[in-house]
């Protein structure tokens, strides 16, 4: 690899949209610049805010925890909330890792499972949903269930923001399954930063101009443990899993794809604010809603 475009030394890291180059000190450096950027571009974090920083054990969720306590913990409360979805020697094992690292910063933790909440592992909903294919793939129980359990859990912390690891590829992909899906509305909901209502705490992203591969090389060269060792047993179901394959493709055949992707997206989002603003309630659980019931208590509802 040629020498870093910033000094004399080897460079670690090509940035394919640059094309530029950067050694182990440099590279670093443009990483946490960017993650701080972030923050200030789209006013994530207030003074005193407490931030419930989701925490799976993974490289994002690992790395965002570990900058917002680096620059952060200062003004801002940073705490751990972990969500236990019953995933036999893969979720078990990447909490067991967070723990320790969570517990090495001096961070408060909370622990949250689905069994305790929900009384349903995600073993469980899979039992169910491969018995009854009508009512969903597995994953598409897993992710309204989790969020519900991360607000519920932040809410229960105090905490004003909740922080999430999501990074620009998972937004952009976002972003093209809502385009697809003619979902305006759930696409209305993406961004940086999700306002909270009376029942929903504010979430952010502090890594959402930050592309995947640069967080794998950042928390490798910064000693950031995470758990790598396999994903999830049940991702195979998961759509994402087709427009992550073809986004990819895009950004390796064209760099820069994903950052004009996510632009487009902010220049038409100013026209769907407001659009889909008025407030419901959930009618079981109390939390906001599209509708009746939220998307957590429907699929409740089928597992039935």
């Amino acid at each position: 690899m040629a020498s870093c475009d910033k000094c004399t030394k080897k460079a670690k890291f090509s940035l394919s949209y640059g094309p530029i180059n950067y050694c182990e000190e440099h590279f670093s450096s443009f990483f946490e610049k960017r993650f701080r950027k972030t923050i200030r571009k789209y006013s994530l974090l207030k003074k005193k805010d407490v931030i419930a920083v989701g925490v799976s054990g993974g490289k994002d969720s690992m790395t965002a925890l570990h900058l917002l306590n680096k620059f952060y913990s200062k003004e801002q409360e940073i705490k751990a909330l972990m969500i236990d979805e019953g995933i036999p020697k893969y979720r078990d094992k990447a909490l067991a890792l967070a723990k320790k690292e969570v517990e090495k910063l001096g961070i408060e933790l909370k622990e949250i499972s689905f069994r305790e909440k929900l009384g349903k592992t995600m073993v469980d909903v899979m039992k169910k949903t491969g018995r009854k294919k009508t009512i969903g793939s597995t994953c598409s129980f897993c992710g309204p269930f989790r969020r519900k359990l991360l607000n519920e859990g932040a809410k229960e912390m105090n905490a004003t923001k909740l922080a999430t690891g999501h990074n620009l590829d998972d937004e952009v992909q976002s972003i093209a399954m809502n385009f697809f899906d003619n979902d305006l509305k759930k696409m209305s909901r993406l961004g940086a930063k999700t306002e909270g209502t009376k029942n929903l705490i504010p979430r952010i992203k502090p890594l959402y101009l930050t592309p995947e591969k640069e967080i794998i090389a950042y928390a490798n060269l910064n000693e950031i443990k995470y758990f790598g060792e396999h994903c999830c047993p049940f991702s195979w179901q998961a759509k994402r899993n087709e427009f992550r394959g073809m986004l990819n493709q895009m950004e390796n055949k064209f760099p820069g794809t994903f950052y004009s992707v996510l632009a487009t997206f902010e220049n038409l989002k100013p026209l769907l604010k407001g659009k889909f603003k008025e407030e419901k309630f959930c009618e079981n659980c109390g939390s906001s809603s599209s509708g009746k019931l939220c998307s957590a208590c429907m699929k409740l509802k089928k597992l039935s």
